[in-house]
Order: structure tokens, then C-alpha cells, then sequence
């Protein structure tokens, strides 16, 4: 299987990606860039440093001039390549993976997202190839520190913040760095939870996402009497909440309540959700006078589409959060701090601020191994057809009383369900019936 992906590149270390790899695709991203001022950092992981040797090789020798900026979060290199007015950034991560795995997220200048449709391919292409520009001059490298700049920048996204007891679980993982150097500063009680930086993720796996991975922040919550809890996954361009009695706060129930705020003071704006989110996102927000609209699953659309709609902001039901004044790039730690915010500032506990959401019985997403998911795609089509059918994102399908998506996974053999219901036992009902066309 490539390591090159639909988002990103992404491999295991020392048998699909190596330093010598990651070599040609510095080589080759500089090439097909034509680049010549890259940001480059990293995560913890150990085999970071050695694929940052190689990669930076490719690049000075491709002639460009490379700002190490060091181990940091991946929010860190969106924030450096658009403040510094880069021609591009590449931040070495696996995000959420186990710790044999690692990678490259990258972007163009201005922190725009390169995907497989507007680049991964063609690198793929000019490494198979060896399809490389020869410099006329070698490029060069230099540190630079934009913690201060940077720690700035997030926290100008809300006011003062005090009073409240915070637990934050950062799996090992970048959201250690972004506790210490941003949650640590505010005039609030921050109980640390796997914070300290460590690639081989010791204590349990970096995504939040899995109900599993965040059993020690809800209990740890409960046995504090904390306001809230705060997971991130590997990298910090994620994050999970816990409220005050240990449940997990649906990711579109934050989407919900920092719209609504956003929309206090910019009343009109539009805001994006990947359609996976529940139907209650669009309701809270255009009720509110807000413009609302579906976007496609994963980081590189839903930026692009934050653009060309100018929108305000957007959340997908994975816990990627993403601001239009944050370079249209989505952050943990600024979802984190309005989330915060909203507790310091309302005084009322988080269960209770999204109270009013509990309106419709969602599935989650439920994976299914098939070997002909194309097939299965045209019989839920057919099946299906007397709804409001959306080829948007694999097919979605909307009734008066339920909806559903079915998307392919970009990786594996994998289709992905999402079902909503107006009632418990229409959703099992449903959630059954389409099972049984997806596993024949």
C-alpha cells in the first residue's frame, strides 16, 4: 500500500518511509513548489529527528531555504508558514497512529492544505521518478522559536479566562507542549495528565476519538470535581471534551456552541460541518441568523471550502475545529480556549450548555470490511432513491425522520456508516436495515 495518501504521507518507519525517502520527497516538494522558503517541525516521535535530517537534506539541496522550528504541534507549522509568509510548510507527524508510524502533513504558502488531488500525487509522481529540479545554489537552514509569537496569536481568540479546574489528558503527545505553554498561563487550576513528550505513547493510544482512549480523563474528571476535560490526539490539531460528570461531549456539540458564540458578535456568518454532524448543527445555527453548509469529510476540503465561502469557522465530527482568523486551519488549543471561555463567561457547567442538543439519536461511525464497495454504494443509491439523495461525500440520504451517509475509506477495505434518527428505535431500526445491504 502507498504512503501516499489522500491528506498527508503517512508510513511505517524504517520499512514503507525512511530517511532516504523522506529525502526524494523533500527533493521533490521543493521542486513541484518551485519553493523557496519552507517551515518545517515535528513531533515527538522518535523517529522524527532522522526523517527531518532527510527531508531537509532534499530540500537545501533543491535550493531552498528551510525554518526549523523544532519539535512542535502541527497547529504551530499552519501558524509559522502563514505568519512568516512561507511558500510552504511540512510538519512530520503520524498524528493519532502508533508509534511506529510517521509522516508529512504539507502545505503551500498561506497554510493551504496539499492533497492528493493538488499535489501528494504529482510528489509521488517526481519521487518515483526521480523527477527533481537541480539548484543552481544550494538552499540553507535556521532555527527560529515562534512559541512567543504563537502563544500570542492563540490566546487573541478569546478574553481572560480564570476560575475553573481543567484536566487535560495529552496522550504523550503535542498537546503536552501546548498545556504547558498556553493552558499552564491562565488563572485556572490545570491538573496534567500524560504531558510529558513520549513518541512510544506509554499510556494509551493518541486518539481521542475511541471511546477507550479517554476512559482515564472521565474518571480523573469525576474524582477532581473539574469543570471539564480535555484530550488531544497526537499531534494537537484535535480535541476531544469531557464534561463535568465524565460523559464525552459530542465533537458537533462543540461545533454548536463555539458558532454560537462566534455568532454573538458576527451575526450572519456562515459556518461549514462535515456531513456526518447531526442535523441539530445546522438548526442551531440558522436559527441563530447564522448560513450554514455541508461540507465533505477530511482537513484539505473542508479548508478549501472555508475559503471560498469565506466562512467563520467549521467542525467535523472527529474533533478538527477550524477558524477563518487562524489561517483556515483548524487548531486544538484555540477550540480548547473557547470552550473554556464559554464555561468561565456563561458560569454554567458544560453539560448543561449543550442541554439543549440532545435532540436526535446518532449511530457514531460504524466501519464495515467489504470487498465490493462500489456495488454496495449503487444498491444503497437504488434502495434509497425516494429520499433527498446527496453525492457529496460517498451518498448521503436525508428523510424527514432519519438521514444517512456511507463514505469509502480512503485507506482500506472499509465502508463507514453514519445514521440519525428521531428516536432510539428508528435509529436501530435503520441502523440494521443498512447493515444488512452493506454485509450482504
Amino acid at each position: 500500500m502507498t504512503i501516499f495518501k489522500a491528506y498527508d504521507i503517512r508510513g511505517v518507519y524504517g520499512n514503507e518511509l525512511t530517511e532516504e525517502t523522506a529525502y526524494s520527497i523533500g527533493r521533490a516538494y521543493v521542486s513541484f513548489l518551485a519553493a523557496k522558503t519552507v517551515v518545517v517541525g515535528r513531533d515527538m516521535r522518535e523517529s522524527g529527528e532522522a526523517l527531518f535530517a532527510g527531508l531537509t537534506r532534499g530540500m537545501i539541496e533543491a535550493g531552498a531555504r528551510v525554518i526549523d522550528i523544532g519539535v512542535v504541534a502541527t497547529p504551530m507549522v499552519y501558524f509559522a508558514c502563514g505568519s512568516l509568509k512561507a511558500d510552504g510548510g511540512i510538519m512530520i507527524t503520524a498524528s493519532h497512529n502508533p508509534a511506529q508510524y510517521n509522516g508529512f502533513k504539507m502545505t503551500r504558502d498561506d497554510a493551504i492544505p496539499i492533497s492528493g488531488d493538488t499535489g501528494i500525487r504529482e510528489i509521488e509522481r517526481r519521487v518515483n521518478e526521480g523527477d527533481f529540479i537541480e539548484a543552481g545554489k544550494k538552499g540553507s537552514i535556521e532555527k527560529k522559536d515562534i512559541s512567543a509569537a504563537y502563544k500570542k496569536h492563540v490566546l487573541g481568540f478569546v478574553g481572560a479566562l480564570k476560575g475553573k479546574k481543567i484536566v487535560v489528558d495529552a496522550a504523550n503527545g503535542m498537546g503536552g507542549l501546548e498545556t504547558r505553554n498556553i493552558l499552564s498561563c491562565l488563572s485556572c487550576e490545570i491538573i496534567e495528565m500524560y504531558t510529558d513528550l513520549d513518541g512510544r505513547f506509554p499510556n494509551h493510544e493518541a486518539d481521542p476519538l475511541r471511546e477507550e482512549n479517554t476512559a482515564k480523563l472521565q474518571k480523573r474528571v469525576l474524582k477532581e470535581k473539574a469543570d471539564v476535560g480535555i484530550a488531544f490526539d497526537g499531534d494537537a490539531d484535535r480535541v476531544f471534551f469531557v464534561d463535568e460528570s465524565g460523559k464525552r461531549v459530542p465533537a458537533d456539540f462543540i461545533t454548536c456552541l463555539i458558532a454560537q458564540d462566534i455568532l454573538s458578535d458576527h451575526p450572519g456568518e456562515t459556518f461549514l460541518y462535515d456531513l456526518r454532524s447531526s442535523r441539530i448543527v445546522a438548526e442551531i445555527i440558522e436559527k441563530d441568523g447564522g448560513k450554514c453548509h455541508m461540507s465533505r469529510v477530511g482537513h484539505a476540503f473542508i479548508k478549501e471550502q472555508l475559503r471560498k465561502e469565506n466562512a467563520v469557522f467549521a467542525g467535523e465530527l472527529s474533533g478538527h475545529f477550524y477558524f477563518r482568523d487562524n489561517y483556515y486551519t483548524d487548531s486544538g488549543i484555540i477550540a480548547a480556549l473557547k470552550v473554556i471561555e464559554l464555561l468561565c463567561r456563561k458560569d454554567e457547567t458544560l453539560s448543561s450548555l449543550v442541554s439543549h442538543l440532545h435532540v436526535y439519536f446518532h449511530s457514531g461511525e460504524i466501519n464495515s470490511k467489504v470487498d465490493d464497495s462500489v456495488g454496495i454504494m449503487k444498491t444503497l443509491a437504488s434502495t434509497y432513491a425516494s429520499g433527498d439523495v446527496s453525492e457529496l461525500d460517498g451518498i448521503r440520504v436525508d428523510f424527514d425522520e432519519w438521514w444517512f451517509n456511507v463514505r469509502a475509506s480512503n485507506t482500506e477495505p472499509l465502508l463507514r456508516l453514519n445514521v440519525e434518527a428521531t428516536s432510539k428505535k428508528l435509529l436501530q431500526e435503520k441502523k440494521k436495515e443498512l447493515l444488512k445491504i452493506i454485509l450482504g
